[in-house]
């Protein structure tokens, strides 16, 4: 069975890509220092617990699992937190990752699969956002995503690492056997907060600009299941596995939905009121950001299960309402 380091295992897509592989007959290991995962998370193999900039903890962990391939999740994910602390996100974003493709290259870890994010397009010059889309991040996150993809293919160039670089675009729902899910301290993502609104968690769910020029004024997404995402790590390491060329591809449905759209579904879904609060826009956000992810149907045979938004809220909900640890 091949066994393929996953770091970041313990958070919200790296749990579910290690459900997918070992579904798919591989065996994760999961490299992760819990500042920002959770130990319950870890269910399809074992846990290793580390900081890819510990290097020495790095490479006894290679040295005992020799992994045939990485797929790479670990990062800081906070946009806003990458303003204010821009360094925290390089030194670890980048720098944790220069240590794990040292470590592909000391122990002939050829296949490496990496998280990447939308974030590395910056504002669209036009849609839908194909992959060979000017890169121009407005956000030290978006910059640590596309410095590692360069990165990669200088360690391609270098050590034969070959890779696939996943742009994925807004992460929804949660496992549909309700067995992992979205735990965020603390919690950005739009679709979470709405339901923790309709939960009575928090007082109502804060809309950042309502004056976009958008049909009902407010930022649109595409949201893709992390399930779908999972399934999409396993089928680029399966391209790797066939020897294909190292590539990039967008993740996404293709179909772009407002803030406003979310809070409807998420009260029809609910079946509860969800109060807004309109604040002032948060500078950098795109009006619309929505993928064409045609290339990695065609070359990765990747079709996604839960393209519907009302079914990947409804997931979430579940998970929040009754599978929480």
């Amino acid at each position: 069975m091949r066994t393929i380091v996953v770091t970041g295992g313990a958070g919200f897509v790296g749990s579910h890509a290690c459900k997918a592989l070992a579904r798919a007959g591989y065996s994760p290991v999961t490299f992760d220092n819990l500042e920002r995962g959770h130990e319950w998370a870890v269910k399809w193999g074992p846990l290793e617990r580390g900081d890819l900039r510990d290097e020495k903890v790095l490479r006894r962990v290679f040295e005992t699992w020799k992994p045939w391939g990485v797929m790479h999740f670990a990062a800081y994910a906070y946009v806003g937190e990458s303003n204010v602390d821009p360094l925290k996100y390089y030194d670890n974003n980048v720098g944790g990752t220069a240590n794990l493709l040292k470590a592909c290259a000391a122990y002939e870890c050829k296949k490496f699969i990496f998280s990447s994010s939308c974030a590395t397009y910056g504002i669209p010059r036009r849609l839908p956002l194909t992959e060979d889309h000017a890169q121009q991040p407005v956000n030290p996150y978006g910059y640590s995503k596309l410095v590692v993809e360069r990165m990669l293919r200088d360690a391609e160039a270098a050590h034969g690492i070959r890779h696939v670089a996943l742009r994925y675009f807004n992460a929804a729902g949660s496992d549909p056997d309700r067995e992992l899910g979205e735990m965020h301290d603390p919690e950005t993502h739009l679709i979470p907060l709405v339901l923790f609104a309709a939960m009575g968690r928090q007082p109502s769910i804060n809309v950042f600009g309502s004056d976009y020029p958008t049909p009902d004024g407010t930022c649109v997404r595409d949201y893709v299941h992390v399930s779908d995402l999972a399934d999409a790590h396993v089928a680029a390491l399966d391209w790797l596995a066939a020897g294909q060329a190292s590539c990039a591809f967008n993740l996404g449905n293709g179909r772009g939905f407002s803030v406003a759209d979310v809070v409807q579904r998420a009260q029809e879904v609910s079946g509860l009121t969800i109060k807004r609060h309109l604040v002032p826009r948060r500078s950098g956000d795109p009006p619309v950001l929505i993928s064409d992810s045609s290339k990695a149907q065609t070359l990765l045979g990747w079709k996604p299960k839960f393209p519907d938004l009302s079914q990947q809220i409804e997931h979430a909900w579940r998970w929040f309402r009754d599978g929480m640890p």
